[in-house]
């Protein structure tokens, strides 16, 4: 079950396993229209639909076609993976009769929802106010439901001389049982031209939100509109900074870290929060537009809203002065300052580890406004567990080293780049409130690899310090002093074989300069991963 005291389970959208949406007998097959509306709202809500978004898709996307469930269950046979080898993955293998057209079996349910099946019309919104409905089953033995004294006018899919009446899913019916579906839904009625633009406008969001920003598209029918969910940016109108420039911006934010006002584990810690907030699964968030910077972004927990600001407040003040003094037109944006900020604390680290390396730059990002952000939506990308700040929200999760797994996947990360980010990340001491859990080194602050060597001593006993072993103190095994603090996100790592293998080699004698280049090139890889223009 996804559920947990009524809420769906964070970050799932289909409220049960296997099913695309909901349940369309109702909530766990309870045939129940109201209690259907709330599992779809929230379902469709994690999609990023609102409510008249969800009338629109719903109601045109089953104005076309049926569902099949001709015959019981047990006709079914097992899917793909479990069926015999010479069915050769295709599975599912219906015994019923033909075991297709008229005697097909897919959800078990079976009815076709409108009067004209292969055309887009209003003939579902009609019959869902238009008729009294009242529980039936499907020959699968699905709850479904049957218009009460209805005449027989929905065409039969396979024979011509056959007609059915109207039928519909408790989840068709939550949309006249819901009193805010029910308005929207009469007002497309009412307003069949209305309807007909929300579906085009909805189903062009369901179809083409993962593909990310705008500049993600291409061809001849890339419409005019700009919507919100694109996750819009202003155009640039000024000049680019060159390299003498970004020197010039670097000496402007050692002067501030030299005066107090900002700290480098603040920098490197906002452009690592800005940069990591990007997916690769819909091209959404990162570094570009500076949303760190505006709601909801600039006030979770885990990006150290009051440290936040006081970063900003100083790229603001860099930024201002910068602009006024520059020439030939030349600006730079609080989103590139971000990441150069971030580029420049990780140079200065490894300087302190003896190693004199440059952080590539590539400027071109611009700062979005607070309106070209979709607040609800951008809601969704607030991390519940980052194993590369160390934090959790709930360490009751006992699986916190499988969401840094999907972290990492998401930023489009292979595992030595994982590996080598987490080492590099641990001892410059990029922790949610900076706290000590797998800072494995005496020299915090600075880029080494000390994480490594001491994730790999044998020397250290771990024992769990909390009921839900998500924290763990680290013993010396001659003198039981207590020698460090760690998560379970660290401590997989010396314990996952494949993970222990990569920090073997970062952890070697030899290895120190290999660590410092591969985590430059793995951060440099997640400050770009949304420059869709390079």
């Amino acid at each position: 079950k996804r559920f947990k005291e009524g809420e769906l389970e964070r970050p799932f959208a289909a409220t049960e396993m296997g099913l695309i949406y909901v349940n369309p007998e109702g909530p766990e097959g309870n045939p129940d229209p109201v209690a259907s509306a709330k599992q779809i709202r929230e379902a469709f809500k994690r999609m990023g639909m609102d409510d008249e978004e969800t009338v629109a898709l719903v109601a045109g996307g089953h104005a076309f076609g049926k569902c099949h469930g001709a015959c019981p269950a047990e006709h079914l046979g097992p899917d793909p993976d479990s069926s015999p080898v010479e069915q050769q993955g295709l599975g599912w293998k219906n015994s019923f009769r033909t075991g297709k057209g008229p005697d097909t079996f897919t959800s078990g349910f079976e009815l076709t929802w409108s009067s004209t099946p292969t055309k887009f019309g209003i003939s579902y919104l009609q019959f869902i106010f238009n008729y009294e409905w009242e529980l039936t089953k499907s020959p699968a033995g699905k709850n479904q439901w049957v218009a009460k004294n209805a005449p027989a006018i929905i065409p039969d899919a396979h024979d011509p001389n056959k007609k059915h009446p109207p039928m519909m899913l408790t989840a068709d019916l939550a949309f006249r049982f819901d009193p805010e579906y029910a308005r929207i839904a009469k007002r497309f009625l009412e307003n069949p031209d209305e309807f007909e633009k929300a579906f085009a406008k909805a189903w062009f969001k369901l179809v083409h939100r993962d593909l990310g920003p705008r500049e993600c598209y291409f061809g001849p029918d890339v419409p005019d509109e700009v919507f919100i969910w694109q996750d819009p940016l202003p155009k640039r109108d000024y000049e680019l900074i060159d390299e003498e420039d970004v020197e010039t911006l670097k000496n402007m934010l050692k002067a501030e870290i030299s005066s107090g006002r900002i700290e480098i584990k603040d920098i490197i810690y906002t452009a690592w929060s800005s940069a990591s907030s990007y997916r690769d699964s819909d091209r959404r968030g990162g570094a570009n537009g500076a949303r760190i910077r505006l709601a909801p972004q600039k006030d979770w927990v885990i990006n150290h809203p009051e440290r936040l600001k006081n970063v900003i407040s100083t790229y603001e003040k860099i930024k201002e002065e910068f602009d006024k003094n520059a020439k030939n037109g030349k600006k730079v944006s609080i989103a590139d300052l971000i990441v150069l900020g971030g580029s420049f604390g990780v140079e200065t680290s490894a300087h302190l580890g003896g190693f004199n390396i440059k952080v590539p730059f590539i400027p071109g990002r611009v700062d979005a406004f607070q309106e070209q952000v979709d607040i609800e939506f951008h809601s969704a990308l607030e991390p519940f567990a980052d194993g590369f700040r160390n934090y959790i929200k709930d360490p009751s999760r006992k699986n916190a080293e499988y969401f840094l797994v999907d972290k990492a996947q998401l930023l489009r990360l292979t595992v030595p780049e994982m590996t080598v980010l987490i080492g590099g990340l641990r001892v410059l001491g990029v922790n949610y409130n900076f706290t000590n859990y797998g800072v494995l080194t005496e020299k915090a602050g600075t880029l080494t690899n000390d994480f490594f060597v001491n994730i790999l001593d044998m020397d250290t006993e771990w024992k769990p310090r909390d009921e839900y072993s998500y924290l763990f103190d680290g013993y010396d095994r001659k003198t039981g002093a207590l020698k460090w603090q760690a998560t379970r996100v660290d401590l997989i790592f010396g314990h996952h074989s494949e993970l222990r293998a990569v920090c073997e080699v970062y952890g070697a004698d030899d290895g120190k300069e290999k660590f410092v280049q591969d985590f430059v090139s793995a951060w440099n890889k997640v400050m770009n991963l949304d420059r869709f223009d390079l």
